[in-house]
């Protein structure tokens, strides 16, 4: 392992990210009382061109109208090969209050991209004494982006969160598909005359949760299209959290319930993760670097996975 420690990524609640219109402002304060960890207010695809204007202006005023307890509060601008990203920028650091803690910036491709943004954003915060330095998010949806998801992961220190958006990557890499993550049907294999589909967004999925936790950022899965199929919402979620995710989108209220289950750990893990410390912390005591709990082994990686997990709990259980 590399003497170069990998930064850790921030410490907060993350496990469903709901997003909601910024042209639909009668939606906001249902957003804010329901039981999403972070809230997307959106400026980008779910609003029409005609639309951006007056949704901003909504969106600036429920900053800092609306009561938004504890969540994460991040507005998702338009992509910058469009004209109305640096006006998103510029509206939202001069009207809306400190509440707001985030921006997502959309079809990301490369480090420069974060570059751009950040120094208005920087330029913006000096104009206006903005106390309390906007942090980013990013979304993956381009052949561009997973080829530089290494250096957009080391590319702002106001970075904290990255997801994959399936739908556009899935059109920039000329993918033959028209769904919205998940299974794909024309994606399988035939062994013994049976079909089995694989994944195929892991090998993206894998890449992004690899630079992430490689700089110390939180590596979120994006949305699921059909919110009709629990199953495949569930599924898929708890794809993600096996390979290192910590949370999903929901792009309908159903699925902010089904997103929470996955990414808490249950009782019965927390309480395994637990008994595996103490475990340790016996074999330390006797001197040994690894012990036996419930039949396998235990080591130092055993601890920092249990301690991950009791970490996370405790981090929900105080949100």
């Amino acid at each position: 392992m590399s003497f170069r420690l990998q930064p850790t990524a921030p410490s907060r609640p993350n496990r469903c990210q709901l997003f909601g219109p910024g042209s639909r402002p009668s939606i906001f304060e249902k957003m804010a009382a329901g039981d999403a960890d972070v809230i997307n207010l959106d400026l980008e695809d779910s609003v029409a061109p005609d639309d951006k204007a007056e949704a901003r202006r909504n969106i600036v005023q429920a900053i800092g109208d609306v009561d938004w307890g504890k969540k994460t509060l991040s507005v998702r601008i338009n992509g910058l090969d469009t004209p109305y990203w640096h006006r998103d920028v510029v509206e939202l650091l001069e009207g809306a209050s400190d509440r707001l803690d985030m921006i997502m910036i959309p079809k990301v491709g490369c480090a420069a991209d974060l570059y751009a943004v950040d120094a208005l954003v920087t330029a913006m915060e000096r104009e206006t004494g903005r106390d309390r330095p906007l942090k980013f998010e990013v979304i993956i949806e381009s052949a561009a982006g997973i080829a530089h998801v290494e250096e957009i992961a080391a590319g702002s220190p106001r970075l904290e969160a990255m997801s994959l958006g399936a739908a556009d990557f899935a059109a920039s890499m000329g993918m033959a598909t028209t769904g919205i993550g998940g299974t794909q049907e024309n994606y399988y294999m035939i062994h013994e005359g049976q079909k089995y589909w694989p994944d195929p967004w892991h090998w993206a999925q894998a890449a992004i949760v690899a630079a992430c936790r490689t700089h110390g950022v939180l590596p979120v899965d994006g949305p699921f299209g059909d919110f009709s199929d629990d199953d495949g919402f569930i599924a898929q979620a708890r794809r993600s959290a096996t390979l290192g995710m910590v949370g999903k989108w929901a792009i309908h209220p159903k699925q902010v319930a089904l997103a929470n289950k996955v990414f808490t750990p249950s009782d019965e893990a927390v309480a395994e993760a637990r008994e595996i410390l103490a475990a340790m912390e016996e074999a330390k005591a006797s001197g040994a670097g690894a012990t036996v709990y419930k039949g396998r082994l235990v080591d130092i990686a055993s601890i920092k996975q249990a301690e991950g997990i009791v970490r996370q709990a405790e981090m929900i259980a105080g949100g």
